[in-house]
């Protein structure tokens, strides 16, 4: 396949061409015999993009869920509104906050819908809030785990038990990858952090069926370096802190020295100063016991980091993967709940960027939006939803902004390319990146290429 005529990324107009799963040659070309030819009018040709954090599983369900959250639902009676659904059987609910009503425990729920089983997930990913009708269903198939109270109906880090209450099995992934190819995503990393060998298996099946069309590095479980990958890369050791209920120190120190033994970077999940200051520690300790830090550890989320934590980062060579959109999703509840003097800490980038922290995009979709333009237009913008600036002095240009979709997945500090023997990942715009970079929409995506092969084209503009 010929790209003819494009303007290719950080090279200059060209014609690309691939042969196989590679890019073959870059410059000025000539026509092969039988070629498929692209004409890509002077669009831009992009590496594809790829998104650092997401959870494959809960946004392939996202579609049979109720949203149950701002910016949807922002009262109890909005709430009540929603979950007001014709039919019997389960409703399942995302997204809550407590802004809405609290913590709602499994009698208040009840008043709410009381005919149906329910559980709703809070927006942390961590803590599900169940109704009486779905705790007695649950519990006439397992008995109670550890993180269920059955009091309130409030069930925490109990994921793999519910799956199994409900006998459930992971989704098919092709809707979702469809969409994400619409946005010109090539790769994903599911930072889910119980992704096991049973997850590694449904993903290589997915692939090797053509449902999951991105390619895909899998976080997770630490066993999850015993499972041979298949049609999936291996990812780092996801370690997901809560404030609340922080682990054991020594067991968490030993936890990233037991993956840096196996060459397996860890990857942690922060989203206060105190868990920030816990991983940081941690890592520190890990980096004292070792003799040095390890390569390729990082930091999910840095949601709120001050200049001090920042320097400390730095100084382990840390990585950071960042969700730009949540200043426009979720910004004015942050202005709302986050002490005034961390605003300036919040969601960090060109701070970052300038500390010389290699920065990589991810949308955390279903818990975010999962578009990553939206997420780089949010980057230069840094406004919310009402408009407000959240750290207007961390705004990135937009192409800053891109790069941080175009990070290699193992390695965030190198940044892939256009070039002869690359893999042929690529997101061809319908303009040239002087006019996209205007106005950075997902619009503008006109053909996606995945391994060589169109797996997306836009309707409106056949690209050969």
């Amino acid at each position: 396949m010929l790209i003819r005529g494009a303007e290719v990324w950080e090279h200059g107009r060209a014609d690309v061409r691939l042969a196989g799963e590679r890019i073959a040659e870059v410059g000025t070309l000539a026509t092969l015999p039988g070629e498929v030819i692209v004409d890509a009018a002077g669009g831009a040709l992009l590496p594809g993009l790829h998104d650092h954090h997401i959870h494959l599983a809960g946004f392939a369900v996202r579609a049979l869920s109720v949203p149950c959250g701002p910016p949807e639902v922002t009262t109890a009676d909005d709430l009540a509104a929603r979950l007001r659904r014709p039919g019997s059987g389960w409703i399942r609910g995302i997204g809550y906050h407590e802004s809405v009503m609290g913590l709602p425990d499994a009698r208040t729920l009840d008043r709410l819908v009381p005919e149906r089983p329910l559980r709703i997930q809070h927006r942390s990913g961590r803590l599900w809030l169940l109704n009486s009708m779905a705790l007695a269903e649950l519990l006439a198939h397992a008995p109670a785990p550890p993180g269920l109270d059955r009091q309130t109906g409030h069930l925490f880090d109990e994921d793999r038990w519910l799956q199994a209450a409900m006998a459930s099995h992971p989704p098919d992934f092709a809707g979702i990858s469809t969409e994400l190819a619409r946005y010109g995503i090539t790769g994903v990393t599911d930072m889910t952090p119980r992704n096991d060998a049973a997850m590694a298996l449904h993903v290589a099946r997915q692939r090797e069926t053509g449902a999951l069309r991105q390619h895909c590095v899998l976080a997770g479980e630490p066993a999850l370096a015993d499972t041979a990958p298949g049609r999936w890369r291996l990812g780092p050791a996801k370690l997901h802190l809560h404030e609340a209920a922080l682990p054991d120190f020594d067991e968490a120190v030993a936890f990233a020295m037991a993956a840096h033994r196996r060459q397996r970077a860890v990857a942690i999940h922060c989203v206060s100063e105190v868990e920030l200051v816990f991983a940081l520690a941690l890592l520190e300790q890990a980096a004292l016991n070792a003799g040095g830090p390890q390569p390729g550890d990082r930091i999910e989320h840095a949601s709120v980091a001050a200049p001090e934590l920042v320097a400390r980062m730095a100084a382990l060579g840390l990585a950071v993967c960042v969700q730009p959109h949540f200043v426009a999703e979720r910004g004015d509840r942050y202005l709302a709940d986050v002490e005034p003097r961390h605003h300036r800490d919040l969601y960090r980038l060109r701070t970052l960027a300038e500390a010389g922290i290699p920065l990589a995009g991810g949308s955390d979709a279903p818990f975010g939006g999962a578009d990553p333009w939206q997420a780089m237009a949010a980057a230069v913008a840094r406004r919310t939803r009402e408009g407000r600036f959240v750290g207007a002095g961390e705004a990135l240009t937009p192409e800053a902004a891109l790069r941080l979709y175009l990070a290699d997945p193992l390695d965030l500090a190198r940044q892939r390319r256009i070039a002869p023997g690359e893999p042929a990942d690529l997101c061809l715009l319908d303009q040239p990146w002087p006019a996209a970079r205007e106005n950075l929409a997902s619009e503008a995506v006109r053909a996606t290429f995945v391994s060589g092969r169109i797996v997306h084209q836009r309707v409106d503009q056949s690209p050969a």
